[in-house]
């Protein structure tokens, strides 16, 4: 197991999660998010915007009846709609604080 906290174990790109991930963010890596539609450097701005950032809390509540899209995501205290596609620039560690 690498101490990187990109390739440890315990990180997985929000995409990826299933409903009731609880976690803490690590990072953005827009590199992973093929497809969002968006420049990288767009996608980063706008999820940095809606709180998307390091170190907050975040929660995947709920997901798109037909193939699973879009997602609702809790992150710290606002409750967003993100496609997939975007959530896989987001990197977080499962286990956050989330009350």
């Amino acid at each position: 197991m690498s101490d990187h906290p990109l390739t440890s174990d315990r990180t997985i790109a929000l995409g990826e999660a299933p409903v009731g991930f609880r976690g803490r963010i690590l990072a953005l890596d827009v590199d992973r998010a093929q497809g969002a539609g968006l420049p990288g450097h767009e996608l980063e701005r706008r999820l940095i915007e809606l709180g998307f950032v390091e170190g907050a809390d975040v929660e995947l509540l709920h997901q798109g009846l037909f193939g699973g899209d879009p997602i609702a995501v809790r992150v710290a205290a606002s409750t967003i709609a993100l496609r997939r596609r975007e959530a896989m620039a987001v990197v977080a560690s499962s286990g956050g604080s989330i009350p």
